[in-house]
């Protein structure tokens, strides 16, 4: 169980990470306004998502990246907090209750990433 959590949360980090470079606008959207450089900070978070992705699946590194995924998703948080602020469109309509239930994720996520950096299995 904990392999396949571990590459569905790589896998998830990775994509993220990806859209971080492809798609910036929505993410740069969020930085908090007090965050210099938007921009810069999107791609460094986008870089950390897809090193802190691929170390999970290499056992040498899978700890450190599990610790590195941890701090990612407590610095992160402000974004989180930001989009609820202007709390956008999503789907189509404004859907604050959606943006209120995603900040339980990140305790989960950070979780899920202690887990899956635990031993070798």
């Amino acid at each position: 169980m904990k392999r396949l959590v571990r590459g569905l949360l790589a896998s998830f980090m990775v994509l993220v990470g990806v859209l971080h470079f492809t798609n910036p606008k929505p993410f740069i959207k969020i930085v908090p306004p007090s965050l210099p450089r938007p921009r810069s900070m999107v791609y460094l978070s986008g870089l950390f998502e897809i090193l802190g992705g691929l170390g999970l699946l290499l056992p040498g590194v899978r700890r450190k990246a599990g610790l590195g995924l941890m701090a990612l998703y407590l610095a992160v948080f402000p974004a989180n907090i930001q989009m609820l602020k202007q709390n956008p469109p999503l789907f189509g309509k404004q859907r604050p209750v959606l943006l209120w239930l995603r900040l339980p994720f990140q305790p989960l996520l950070i979780w899920l990433a202690w887990w899956v950096s635990r031993d070798e299995a």
